[in-house]
């Protein structure tokens, strides 16, 4: 495994992108130093030793009209560097290879047009490629410095972000939107392959085997990796967000409900009915509205097999 720098020529977009940057970064660099010299030169010639006696200055129509232009004239050329650099990324090609992403707190999830479900990025080299983007609870925020494309993911909003990978390697994938406490678990990456390699494992159903001869606590523990649990709930006993799933199965777990507290077993139905509508029954200490339903995204096997694993961690 090899990760390249975000210098590298990684995408379609890094050259139009890195050019407003640097136009923008050199304004900026020659301004700073220029107006800097010009005011030390100021605080020379005009300070109270040599102007003892205060003079009055008139206005310059020409000096004001000099630093009237120009700035106008700069700052059109970085508007102009800014949207040639923009303006490609809202228009995905036709024959782009769609991918969807779901995120959640706190992880990104990628699945593909045949069913293939990641929580790695694999895309094709020199192909487009369009990220659907779709959050289930808050405002996230998908960022691949390497490729310079980022995009908002806005909960109930159609929004994308599409690219041409370039170059072979592993790139940084991360949320830049403060989405709450773990945040920074919204960590992945994307790796780029060639076309040919690609093809290679997008067909390839040798894991999808091997998933389906795993053992069911095996595959309700991937599940659960994979949907972001651990980021809320520890198996250790000790307290995140929600409450832990150590001990958790077979005992009782006293819950708000409507408002009214009560006693309930931790059995099947239970885990259930917390996965499919978790704000009906808030366990006690936790607030309500954190987690949302997975109604859906889970099927009535998977939770079974999410039941399998926790009856393990007594």
């Amino acid at each position: 495994m090899y990760i390249l720098s975000t210098t590298t020529n990684a995408s379609n977009f890094v050259t139009g992108v890195d050019k407003a940057f640097v136009f923008i970064m050199g304004v900026s660099f020659i301004f700073l130093i220029g107006l800097t010299f010009t005011m030390l030169y100021f605080v020379f010639k005009y300070n109270r030793k040599k102007n003892p006696q205060a003079t009055q200055i008139k206005g310059s129509t020409k000096l004001e009209i000099i630093w009237t232009v120009i700035p106008t004239i700069l700052v059109l050329v970085m508007f102009y560097y800014g949207w040639a650099g923009w303006a490609p990324m809202r228009k995905a090609p036709d024959d782009s290879f769609n991918i969807q992403v779901t995120s959640r707190m706190w992880n990104f999830t990628f699945q593909y047009e045949n069913g293939k479900k990641t929580d790695t990025l694999f895309v094709p080299m020199n192909k487009a490629v369009k990220l659907n983007l779709v959050s289930l609870d808050v405002i996230h925020s998908l960022y691949i410095p390497s490729f310079r494309v980022k995009e908002d993911v806005v909960p109930g909003r159609e929004k994308f972000v599409w690219f041409i990978p370039q170059r072979e390697g592993i790139y940084e994938l991360f949320c830049t939107e403060y989405c709450g406490l773990n945040h920074s678990y919204m960590y992945n990456w994307v790796k780029v392959m060639p076309e040919a390699d690609f093809n290679k494992w997008y067909v390839d159903t040798t894991k999808r085997v091997e998933v389906a001869v795993d053992s069911p606590t095996a595959n309700g523990q991937r599940i659960m990796k994979n949907i972001g649990c651990f980021a809320c709930h520890s198996v250790d006993g000790s307290k995140l967000v929600g409450p832990s799933f150590k001990g958790l199965y077979g005992h009782t777990a006293t819950v708000i409900t409507g408002g009214k507290e009560r006693e309930v077993p931790v059995d099947d139905e239970y885990i259930k009915k917390s996965i499919y509508d978790p704000n009906a029954d808030v366990v006690k200490g936790f607030n309500k509205g954190l987690m949302l339903s997975y109604t859906g995204q889970l099927s009535d096997d998977d939770i079974a097999q999410i039941t399998e694993y926790l009856k393990t961690l007594k």
